[in-house]
C-alpha cells in the first residue's frame, strides 16, 4: 500500500461537502459580540469558548494595539534565544501570583503546553495515569514520554486505585486529568483524586483550560472550586478561553518549572507568543481580578440553558460548567440537528467518536458572560423547534 494511499482512498469530507452537511472549518466572515456572519449570513454563537465575553473588549483590543507598536507583530525567535520580551517575563510572574503558586511558564499554544510538561518530565521508568476523557493533547504527550501509560474509566475513582494500587514502588508517577472536560463539561473529582495520589505518593498535573477564569471565588480554576490548589502540584491553562488570546501556561514549585523551561523541546523549538497575544493576556487577567460580576453572570446564563435544555427533554448528561452538551447518540442525527440549527441562525458545534464515545455523540454548546436573555431565548426556541421536528424531543 502507497504511503498516500490512505489520502486517495478518504472521501467522508467530500461526501458530506457534496451534500451540504460538512460542519468542519467555517470560515467566519464576520464577528460582533456573540453574533458571527457565516455565508453573509448572521448567527448566534454558542460554540466558542469566550466564556467571559472578553474577545471584543476594547480596553484587550487597545492593549494588544499597543504592543504590537512598541515590539511588532512577532517575536522571531523561541523563548531559549531572542525571543523572551520583557511582558513575557511580567506575565509569568502575574499568572504564578494569580494561581498562588510559585513560578509560572507560558507556551506558544496548550496544545504545546501540555506536550512540554508530560514528556519532559516523564521518563524512562516513570508512570503517567490519566482519565480516559482527557483532551487530545494529554494522550499525544504521553505517547512522546518514555515512561508507563495507563487510563483510566471516566471519573471512576476505584478504577484509579485500581491503576495505582498495581504500580511498582520504583519510578515517578504523575496522575493527570481535565479540570472540566472539555466536550462533557462535567469535573474531575479533585477531592478523591488528592487523597488517592497522597496515599499511592503520585504527583497530579490538572489541565484547567477550560476551568480557569470560570471556576472557583476568584476565579482561579477547578482547583480553587474543591480547595485543593495547594494539593495539586502542576496547574496547565490556556490563553484561547476566558484570556480570549493563544497561548498556554504551567504554574507550580519554581525548581519543577525551571526544569520544564530548560527540557521541554515544545518550548526550546518553537517560537514565543505573539506581543499582542502577551498583552492580551495581561489585559484580560487585569479584568478577571477586577470584574467578578462577569463569572456570576456567567453562572446565571448556564443555569438558564442547562434547565431550558432539561425541561424540553434533552440529555444534558453531567454537565456542572458553561459548557452544556446536547447528546444525541448517533451521527446521523447529531449533523441533521446541527444543520437545522445552522438554517435557523445559531451557530453550534457537532461532536462525533472518537471525541467522545461512540453511543455519545452530541452538540455542544457553550456559553459568553455577554450573550443576552434575548439571543439566549432564541437559542432555546430554535433547540425545541429543530428538536421537535426530528423527533428528538417531544
Amino acid at each position: 500500500m502507497g504511503l498516500f494511499d490512505k489520502c486517495y482512498n478518504f472521501t467522508r469530507a467530500d461526501e458530506a461537502m457534496e451534500m451540504d452537511m460538512y460542519p468542519y472549518f467555517t470560515p467566519i466572515q464576520e464577528v460582533n459580540g456573540n453574533k458571527v456572519k457565516v455565508d453573509g449570513k448572521e448567527m448566534i454563537m454558542v460554540g466558542s469558548n469566550n466564556y467571559l465575553g472578553l474577545l471584543g473588549h476594547p480596553r484587550v483590543m487597545k492593549a494588544a494595539q499597543e504592543a504590537i507598536d512598541k515590539y511588532g507583530v512577532a517575536t522571531c525567535g523561541s523563548r531559549f534565544l531572542n525571543g523572551t520580551l520583557d511582558i513575557h517575563v511580567e506575565l509569568e510572574k502575574r499568572l504564578a501570583e494569580f494561581m498562588n503558586k510559585e513560578a509560572a511558564l507560558t507556551f506558544s499554544t496548550g496544545f504545546q503546553t501540555n506536550q512540554g510538561i508530560i514528556s519532559t518530565l516523564v521518563g524512562k521508568g516513570d508512570s503517567v495515569v490519566t482519565d480516559r476523557m482527557v483532551h487530545a493533547s494529554i494522550i499525544d504527550a504521553c505517547r512522546l514520554s518514555f515512561g508507563h501509560v495507563h487510563k483510566f474509566k471516566h471519573n471512576d475513582m476505584a478504577d484509579l486505585e485500581r491503576i495505582l494500587k498495581s504500580m511498582k514502588k520504583d519510578g515517578g508517577r504523575i496522575v493527570v486529568v481535565d479540570g472540566v472536560f472539555s466536550m462533557e463539561g462535567d469535573l474531575a473529582n479533585l477531592p478523591e483524586i488528592v487523597a488517592l495520589a497522597k496515599k499511592y505518593e503520585a504527583r497530579i498535573l490538572v489541565d484547567d483550560a477550560h476551568g480557569i477564569g470560570v471556576m472557583g471565588k476568584s476565579g482561579r480554576g477547578t482547583c480553587e472550586h474543591f480547595g485543593v490548589e495547594d494539593d495539586v502540584d502542576l496547574i496547565m491553562g490556556t490563553f484561547s478561553k476566558s484570556f480570549a488570546s493563544l497561548g498556554g501556561f504551567v504554574a507550580g514549585e519554581k525548581k519543577v518549572i525551571s526544569y520544564i523551561k530548560h527540557f521541554a523541546r515544545s518550548l526550546i523549538f518553537s517560537a514565543s507568543i505573539t506581543p499582542a497575544s502577551v498583552a492580551t493576556v495581561l489585559a484580560t487577567l487585569d479584568i478577571i481580578e477586577a470584574e467578578p460580576q462577569r463569572r456570576e453572570r456567567l453562572w446565571e446564563i448556564t443555569e438558564k440553558m442547562k434547565s431550558g435544555f432539561q425541561a424540553m427533554g434533552y440529555n444534558t448528561g453531567d454537565t456542572e460548567t458553561p459548557v452544556i452538551p446536547v447528546i444525541i447518540g448517533d451521527d446521523d442525527t447529531t449533523f441533521l440537528l446541527w444543520r437545522f440549527l445552522r438554517e435557523e441562525g445559531i451557530f453550534t458545534n457537532p461532536v462525533i467518536y472518537p471525541a467522545v464515545p461512540k453511543d455519545q455523540t452530541l452538540i455542544r454548546t457553550s456559553y459568553s458572560a455577554t450573550h443576552t436573555d434575548e439571543e439566549l431565548d432564541i437559542v432555546l426556541k430554535t433547540f425545541e423547534k429543530c428538536g421537535k421536528v426530528l423527533g428528538i424531543i417531544k
